[in-house]
């Protein structure tokens, strides 16, 4: 099975590199599922039913979020109607939507999708490896599901290597989303779980992080009061990652790296 799993779109240019090249990228690929992390879609925070809608229609099977889901609050309403909108999983009982789910290709093969958030660094949520392993005690890689994606959206690479060895051997992937900067470190480990700390996201790079750079510098080098952050509009890098699986046992065959567009140099997949 040949996937894609494309980094955090920030703002509309983030947007527009999704939707006008997306379509093209799928089928170059002859890709059966790809997943969109959005959380960061509506203007650097959050995103609406609008632009998962957008998404879906350029060739997202599947949008994943983060830490920033919920910063457009009509998405609280929407969320339980979308099934393919993840938040991470490990909110607490009782939060809206959910962080996992299994989804078929064209072809009719599952896909299960993994959405756990980490906590060093971030937001004191219920333990995530705990999390993954109680979604993953009733489905079994090449058995139930024939490929398994988790997009860990943490903070620390150690918290994310970790999940990823934790992982390894039970899962087709492991890739990491959040910090917005793409490392070079994508490989498949010993028991063929494909790995990658962070996509990368998909954004203007001539930022910080996405955001416009003045502001973004004030707050480093000023304690004033600063205006709020606004996403860098300019021509976005679409980051992404590609993995392809084998078919009988859903484990990796090869991982890697694809960019596309503005500040990074263009990668496709070997």
């Amino acid at each position: 099975m040949k996937m894609l799993i494309c980094g955090d779109v920030v703002g509309k240019s983030g947007r527009q590199v999704i939707e006008e090249n997306l379509p093209e990228i799928r089928r170059r690929l002859a890709l059966d599922f790809v997943v969109v992390n959005g959380e960061n879609a509506a203007h650097g925070f959050g995103i609406t039913d609008k632009m998962c809608a957008a998404f879906y229609a350029a060739g997202a099977d599947v949008i994943t979020t983060g830490n920033h889901v919920w910063d457009q609050r009509e998405i609280m309403n929407y969320i339980d109607s979308d099934p393919k909108l993840l938040r991470p999983m490990n909110y607490p009982d009782g939060t809206p939507g959910a962080g996992t789910g299994i989804f078929k290709t064209a072809d009719g093969r599952k896909v299960m999708v993994i959405h756990p958030m980490g906590r060093l660094f971030m937001d004191p949520l219920d333990d995530p490896f705990a999390a993954v392993d109680e979604a993953l005690q009733n489905h079994r890689l090449g058995q139930s599901v024939d490929a398994i994606i988790v997009d860990f959206h943490a903070e620390a690479t150690s918290e994310k290597q970790g999940m990823g060895h934790f992982l390894d051997g039970r899962v087709s992937m492991v890739v990491g989303t959040h910090t917005h900067v793409p490392t070079a470190d994508a490989q498949i480990f010993p028991g063929g779980t494909a790995y990658q700390t962070d996509i990368g996201m998909t954004g203007d790079y001539d930022s910080v992080i996405g955001m416009q750079k003045k502001v973004s510098i004030s707050r480093f080098t000023t304690k004033l009061p600063q205006g709020r952050l606004e996403p860098a509009n300019g021509e976005a890098t679409l980051c992404a990652v590609y993995v392809e699986t084998d078919d009988a046992t859903g484990l990796a065959k090869h991982i890697g790296a694809l960019r596309l567009g503005g500040r990074l140099k263009e990668e496709w997949p070997v």
